[in-house]
């Protein structure tokens, strides 16, 4: 099956900044990235280059300072709060590091949430949410509370979670990083594979080991956004 390479998310010049007192912190300078549906994308960069935050504006978290974030060519930067919120519930999946699964809620509950917040019925939730933990390989552990999980099996589940609505990007703010090898491997390999059946997906990392699993790498330092590889490997 060819899958379509669109873009459906883009920053126009777009960066961050934040004043602390009379001290202008430039959190990310102006930059121009692309998101496209079929490819996974690396963000690779050290702590504090500013990956994070170029995730964040992709996924409609926060404000751009200057520039424009588009997302399937409308102007989020001129939407409400509240029209931002209905994009992240409607259009983003978002995993993150520390999995975010709430605790006292069985796998299958974690997963019917976004659903639920969608006002989908609770039975036709279960089925879709069912669904999803299957396809990651987490069926057979829909009752099991988050606690009684591995830190794969959770990280598993967030993915189950964050596909459940059916968004066409996918977000990942360093989805490996507590995890050990061979999970790694296997979250990295469903990732890969939503990508293949159109995602967009992007993956902020700062260990070059994920460099097989990328369709394409974008790097981070300094604030700044290049394609141009950078010149020490980064590594846990």
């Amino acid at each position: 099956m060819r899958v379509e390479h669109k873009i459906v998310a883009r920053l126009l010049n777009a960066g961050k900044e934040y004043k602390t007192g009379d001290t202008l912190i430039t959190a990310l300078k102006p930059s121009t990235v692309e998101l496209r549906s079929g490819e996974l994308t690396l963000i690779i960069g050290p702590s504090g280059s500013g990956k994070t935050t170029l995730l964040s504006l992709f996924g409609c978290v926060i404000y751009p300072s200057f520039g424009e974030v588009m997302i399937n060519e409308v102007n989020v930067t001129k939407l409400a709060e509240k029209e931002l919120a209905k994009i992240r519930l409607q259009k983003i999946g978002f995993v993150f590091q520390k999995f975010n699964l709430i605790a006292p809620l069985t796998a299958l509950e974690n997963v019917m949430m976004p659903l639920q917040l969608q006002g989908i019925p609770n039975i036709e939730a279960k089925k879709r949410a069912t669904d999803a933990l299957v396809k990651v390989g987490m069926g057979d552990r829909l009752k099991n509370l988050s606690n009684d999980l591995s830190g794969g099996q959770q990280q598993r589940v967030a993915i189950a979670r964050a596909l459940v609505t059916n968004p066409e990007i996918m977000l990942c703010d360093e989805p490996t990083a507590s995890l050990d090898i061979k999970s790694v491997a296997v979250v990295m390999d469903e990732l890969k594979t939503l990508a293949k059946q159109g995602k967009a997906v992007a993956v902020v990392t700062h260990d070059t080991r994920l460099r097989p699993f990328a369709d394409r790498i974008v790097y981070v330092l300094d604030g700044g956004v290049t394609d141009t590889p950078i010149e020490e490997e980064i590594v846990p």
